[in-house]
């Protein structure tokens, strides 16, 4: 009766995790050189939101006076409506591989469905969590948002919902076959999303059944939670951040199946 050595398991285990690690390491890479040579898009959805912030301000102020909120809906709002635009950065991570032709030499590759989709999209992730970042800071310095109660409570935030964004998009990309279908529904999406989900009006004084379809507006609850995590509201936040992760969790296993089974061929374009 043969046994089998638990130290050259162990060895060959942390071998495939090596290999997994630089694999995905050179993915990274590859895809961070190609976000720093092109950053018009990222640098648009940070200055613009930043000078709708100011123009805005004054109005939220009146719509609010008296309650304290029209700063921190005039810097949540837009935010979040330009944080869903970043759906064409995602999506162009992995649409470009294909219309380039070079998907399918990765997936002829070493390298996993999974550890490929890890490679293109976490330097995406960063750029979302950066553009968040980014756009609170402004908030808190030149807006007049007042300081978040809980900076791990807003980290939060930012980080569940920059995932759900990068699974969204990374679902859309396997389904659409050009980078014009990608602009038009991230476009289109992220006016809808934005807009039910109350980023730019309350949801309060929305008609009867836009109030009524918000609820299905991711959106409406990371606006939700933004805002809660602001004023350091615990529970606020951390129950649409839970919508949310079941949420990325549904887009990134769609979006994982799709490629798993070929539909990110060149051919399919």
């Amino acid at each position: 009766m043969s046994t089998q050595n638990p130290s050259v398991t162990m060895s060959a285990t942390s071998t495939s995790t090596a290999d997994s690690a630089r694999r995905i390491g050179w993915l990274i890479r590859h895809q961070a050189i190609m976000r720093y040579r092109d950053p018009g898009q990222v640098i648009s959805y940070i200055l613009t939101p930043m000078i709708l912030m100011l123009v805005f301000k004054p109005l939220y102020q009146r719509a609010f006076a008296g309650t304290g909120q029209g700063t921190v809906q005039v810097v949540t709002g837009p935010l979040i409506m330009f944080s869903v635009f970043t759906l064409a950065i995602i999506g162009n991570a992995i649409l470009v591989e294909r219309e380039w032709h070079t998907w399918d030499r990765l997936r002829t590759s070493s390298a996993s469905t999974a550890e490929i989709l890890l490679g293109k999209m976490i330097p995406v992730y960063l750029v979302v969590v950066v553009q968040q970042a980014v756009l609170i800071v402004y908030g808190c310095l030149v807006v007049g948002l007042p300081r978040p109660r809980s900076i791990a409570l807003l980290a939060v935030a930012v980080c569940v919902w920059a995932l759900a964004l990068l699974a969204l998009g990374a679902a859309l990309a396997t389904v659409l076959r050009s980078h014009a279908e990608l602009g038009m529904v991230s476009d289109i999406g992220a006016m809808i999303i934005s807009a039910l989900g109350g980023a730019l009006v309350p949801v309060s004084i929305m008609p009867g059944w836009a109030a009524a379809a918000a609820h299905a507006s991711p959106g409406y609850w990371a606006l939700r939670m933004l805002q809660a995590a602001v004023r350091g509201d615990t529970v606020g936040t951390l129950r649409p951040a839970g919508v949310l992760l079941a949420l990325a969790l549904a887009f990134g296993a769609f979006a994982l199946y799709r490629l798993a089974r070929g539909w990110g061929r060149s051919h399919l374009l």
